[in-house]
């Protein structure tokens, strides 16, 4: 297989730990360009501690197994470094920077990664003009720029903040933990909305999620149900309605897992 047909991301045999404690346990997964995966599971199975190792979180330590994104080996990648090659977690639960206007995380995120590329800082007019655009794609106010970042924003604020940062950082590879959680359906289409603009044929996007309702309105590719840090089964978008019928405890009684 050349370059060009590679998968984006390539995960193998994957075990991880965070304060020692063993928590990933042999993930497999492998994720083509331009598709989305969603990740399913029960609470404690493990999902955003592979969101945390994906994106470089140094107190998750790899223990075995590789990482192979767009063919590079990412296990000893720096957050920053995970950032600059196009790697993005947006947070199941965002945090507050207080003192830090929105607008200012923002440009210097975006100037950050555009310096790395070899590409030249926007202004403040330039960089007001794009935010803005992709501002009113989420339905979110204006004001919101001037605040600290996320200092008093609802649930559903520090939700599109999220996908905010996403479209203007333009990722090769998004990994969105929990970004439905504390949505009203209203917020949750909006939401969803912005991810499906950034789809396209070199994007790929995982999506962690409990409900299969962000799943009509972001149609996966495959779905993953992780349990007890490994991945015990796959398959097609219909899986996410019969987890929401049954649950996972049906799952305990297979014997294979689908590849």
């Amino acid at each position: 297989m050349n370059r060009s047909q590679a998968p984006l991301l390539h995960i193998e045999s994957l075990f991880a730990t965070v304060q020692e404690k063993p928590i990933l346990k042999g993930v497999d997964l492998t994720v083509g360009a331009g598709q989305v995966h969603a990740i399913m599971g029960p609470n404690g199975s493990g999902k955003t501690t592979l969101a945390k190792v994906l994106a470089g979180h140094p107190d998750y330590q790899i223990t075995e197994g590789s990482i192979r994104y767009n063919g590079h080996d990412t296990s000893t990648w720096s957050p920053e470094k995970c950032a600059w090659q196009g790697i993005f977690l947006g947070f199941q639960y965002p945090v507050a920077i207080p003192g830090v206007s929105n607008a200012q995380f923002l440009r210097a995120s975006l100037n950050a990664l555009r310096k790395r590329q070899g590409q030249q800082p926007l202004d403040a007019v330039d960089f007001l003009k794009i935010t803005k655009e992709k501002m009113a794609m989420l339905g979110m106010a204006e004001s919101l720029l001037t605040r600290s970042v996320n200092e008093g924003f609802s649930g559903g604020e520090k939700k599109r903040n999220e996908i905010l940062q996403m479209l203007l950082l333009e990722p090769r590879l998004a990994i969105l933990d929990e970004t439905d959680s504390g949505l009203d359906i209203d917020a949750l289409k909006i939401v969803a909305q912005g991810v499906n603009a950034l789809r396209n044929a070199s994007r790929s996007i995982i999506l962690i999620t409990h409900y299969q309702r962000l799943l009509d309105y972001i149609e996966p590719d495959y779905i993953h149900v992780l349990s007890e840090g490994k991945i015990v089964h796959s398959g097609d978008k219909l899986l996410a309605q019969t987890l929401e019928a049954k649950g996972y405890s049906w799952l305990s009684e297979a014997q294979h897992v689908d590849g």
